[in-house]
């Protein structure tokens, strides 16, 4: 059912009181928490006390600038929509207010600013001896895959099909199905990855016989005061799920060359996996398929094609005579 939102009656709404009910329709926390940074300072900045109506197009714009104006390009487009879903809610409930004026325009993302790293690099990397095969399986899966580091942490056993060289995983902002009476907030809408030979390779040497629980795990048991879902624990060895934080630290050492925290990123993975798909000719729409990314513009900012992939492609234009 809609959520009521009790709004006060018998006086002018003031700022402070069309923040509050807007923030209280929405049905989403994570939304909430998104929205109230936004909301609230803007509301802070403005006034909370006054009349909802004083407020000029012009002030939301100023305060916008003097909160955000130096922020990154991402935090000033999430703190202004945030502005903006909140007048045009108190606007099609019938409150006057202001709009966010149109000088505070939307920036345009910049491009991303993790590196492709090479095939042979890649390759390099998860060859080398002193590599355990727990990194060589993760760093292989992340390539062949282009998945994010946080889906394919969080795959278990269970989830792979060997057959099909496929998994289902949890995306990024992945929405829960329609909700029943009885169903459990964990039915999320789960997206399809697939690999191929390398790790088709390591996986079952990785895993050496065991059929449930994460497919990649410590090499020792959580200690007695940490407090870990049993999704999180292989039933049988008791060793828990290797985190994030676990798994880029273990990347940092295998690759940093001027010291701690200079090494490669997790995410370098998806990055050179799509540029290297593009550079042999995938389709725009085969790497959104890939990514599964639902928007062409941020596919493009992970394809960054090598200068040597660029003066390839420039050899096409030599006279025709020059290429004999």
């Amino acid at each position: 059912m809609p959520t009521v939102v009790q709004l006060p009656t018998g006086k002018a709404l003031t700022v402070r009181a069309a923040a509050d009910a807007f923030l209280d329709s929405l049905r989403n926390p994570n939304t909430v928490r998104s929205y109230l940074t936004g909301v609230g300072k803007t509301a802070e900045r403005i006034g909370e006390a006054r009349p909802l109506g004083s407020v000029a197009d012009d002030e939301i714009g100023e305060a916008l600038e003097l909160l955000w104006g130096t922020a990154a390009v991402n935090t000033w487009n999430a703190r202004r929509a945030a502005v903006l879903s909140w007048l045009g809610w108190c606007a099609q409930h019938g409150y006057d207010g202001p709009a966010v004026p149109s000088w505070t325009k939307r920036l345009a993302v910049p491009d991303s600013e993790t590196p492709a790293r090479s095939k042979m690099a890649v390759d390099r990397l998860i060859a080398r001896r002193e590599v355990h095969l727990r990194e060589k399986t993760l760093w292989r899966m992340l390539y062949e895959t282009a998945g994010r580091s946080e889906e394919i942490l969080g795959v278990n056993i269970e989830d792979l099909d060997f057959a099909g060289r496929r998994c289902l995983v949890k995306s990024k902002g992945a929405r829960s199905k329609a909700r029943r009476r009885g169903q459990a907030r964990e039915d999320f809408v789960l997206e399809t990855v697939f690999w191929d030979a390398g790790t088709a390779r390591l996986l079952p040497r990785l895993l050496r016989g065991r059929t449930r629980g994460p497919v990649f795990v410590t090499h020792r048991r959580p200690g007695p005061g940490k407090v870990v879902s049993p999704r999180d624990v292989c039933p049988d060895t008791g060793l828990a799920r290797l985190s994030y934080g676990q798994a880029r630290a273990l990347l940092d050492e295998h690759t940093a060359m001027r010291g701690p925290g200079t090494g490669w990123d997790l995410h370098e993975y998806r990055h050179s996996a799509l540029t290297h798909l593009g550079e042999q000719g995938a389709s725009l729409l085969m790497l959104m398929a890939k990514s599964r990314h639902k928007k062409p513009e941020n596919v493009r900012r992970y394809f960054k094609p090598s200068p040597e992939a660029i003066s390839e492609l420039t050899s096409l234009l030599a006279p025709g005579d020059a290429r004999r």
